[in-house]
């Protein structure tokens, strides 16, 4: 029996079982947690609009100045999509949120979704174009899987939102052709990319920086997110096959059990090319998967993968702490040496994990690693002046030399999304607490 879910599409806090649920001091973050979040929101809202062509800006530099002729991808506007509809999600369950700043963000989630829907989508071949030109025109059609899994992630949370049956419908639309066309049927998996038509493709690049290879732990994670968020809001035996079949693929090919790490890059054959770990990743999927097997509701599945989760952890925690508490980028296997930029999503995604794994462990050390992550995103990852989070961190690249704030590869995804995690998780503890501290008091008067 699946769990029952809460606004934030997590698993209700008191229906989770958690070895660490007592305070021991970090509710006393949860004013920062809150406060960052409506800085995050507020930034996107001022800055990404396209009050030009429509939509979204492709790009907005590191001093804020937009970059008005720059390409819109999909992977950006699916992210905004997402943020803007679980930020107002997130914001109806706060009693002291404003009110008319809820009603702009639903506007901003249904701009986005909008766009998507009669710009992104393919409406000839379905699916969702790769990126358009600054006006809206189909730049690049070719169909990323990685892509597909995150306009389901993001319609889904629209659908949550809104209610708007045609938002499901293309979420249920896009799933069914990844299903169709980019698994492979003989040796399981997801094939990274195939042409506008569905067809197979020799160029399976997400990125200039990626191997060209037919399998990688980044599409494979995705999908798996992608299809969780699908089954909170379909939950059916069509997409519950599908979520365990990218458990079982994630955990059993993409999981290397003899180190503790994901493999990067993979042939037809799930033969290893990696030429690094991704510290980052590792964090990330850590809870990702846990978040998986909470929505499945699955206990033999639960209990298969338990270890894989914590193991990611672990190796993130033992292996990926640079000397400020940041999680560092990757190791590269031919220098034998950590790369030591600190970039912003793997800082977002471990903040969630460590906190993931303390109140499922109760290892005090991943409780030390959550606010020593916080700190450094603190003194050095967001930009008080000016808003928004760095691409780098600001020891590790002066402005001038930053990525951009909001552009093909950043969203408000990655440090929105850990805001409302961590939010969620505080909560729930804070809630475990005060509920713990009154059962003693009842004790105490009746003994």
């Amino acid at each position: 029996m699946a769990l029952s879910l809460n606004n934030m599409g997590g698993i209700t806090p008191m229906q989770v079982t958690r070895v660490a649920q007592s305070d021991t001091g970090l509710t006393k973050y949860l004013p920062e947690f809150r406060r960052q979040l409506i800085l995050i929101g507020e930034w996107w809202k001022s800055h990404s609009v396209d009050e030009v062509h429509g939509g979204f800006l492709g790009e907005v530099c590191a001093a804020c100045s937009p970059v008005p002729q720059a390409d819109k991808g999909i992977v950006l506007n699916a992210r905004i999509l997402w943020f803007f509809s679980e930020l107002c999600l997130q914001l109806n369950e706060d009693p002291e949120a404003d009110r008319s700043s809820i009603e702009e963000y639903r506007t901003l989630a249904t701009r986005a979704y909008d766009y998507l829907a009669t710009r992104f989508n393919d409406l000839t071949c379905g699916g969702a174009f790769w990126s358009l030109d600054c006006t809206g025109k189909v730049k690049e059609g070719k169909k990323q899987t990685y892509a597909q899994a995150f306009s389901i992630y993001a319609y889904a949370s629209y659908y949550r939102l809104t209610g708007d049956t045609r938002a499901l419908d293309l979420a249920l639309s896009y799933f069914r052709l990844i299903e169709q066309h980019c698994v492979d049927r003989e040796l399981g998996g997801y094939l990274e990319a195939v042409t506008r038509e569905w067809k197979p493709v020799t160029d399976y690049r997400l990125s200039d920086k990626d191997l060209n290879v037919p399998k990688t732990m980044n599409n494979h994670l995705h999908v798996l997110e992608a299809y969780t968020a699908l089954y909170r809001i379909s939950p059916n035996e069509e997409v519950a096959i599908a979520l365990k079949n990218s458990i079982d693929w994630f955990c059993g090919r993409i999981f290397n059990q003899e180190n503790g790490h994901l493999r990067l890059f993979l042939e037809h054959d799930w033969r290893d090319v990696s030429a690094s770990y991704s510290y980052g990743h590792d964090i990330e999927a850590s809870w990702l998967l846990a978040e998986a097997l909470e929505v499945l509701g699955d206990t033999s599945y639960s209990e298969k993968y338990r270890a894989t989760v914590e193991a990611l952890g672990r190796s993130c925690v033992e292996e990926g702490i640079g000397c400020l508490g940041q999680v560092l980028d990757t190791f590269d296997f031919e220098t034998r040496s950590r790369h030591l930029d600190s970039e912003w999503w793997v800082q977002a995604e471990a903040l969630v994990g460590f906190l993931n794994m303390w109140q499922t462990t109760g290892e005090a050390r991943f409780k030390t690693a959550f606010e020593n992550v916080w700190t450094f995103i603190k003194n050095h990852q967001i930009d008080w002046s000016q808003g928004e989070w760095l691409y780098y961190a600001a020891i590790d690249r002066v402005k001038a030399h930053q990525g951009y704030k909001l552009g093909f590869w950043k969203g408000p995804y990655h440090n929105g999304r850990a805001m409302m995690e961590v939010l969620r998780r505080l909560e729930s503890i804070g809630t475990a607490t005060t509920t713990e501290s009154q059962e003693l008091k009842g004790s105490a008067a009746t003994a």
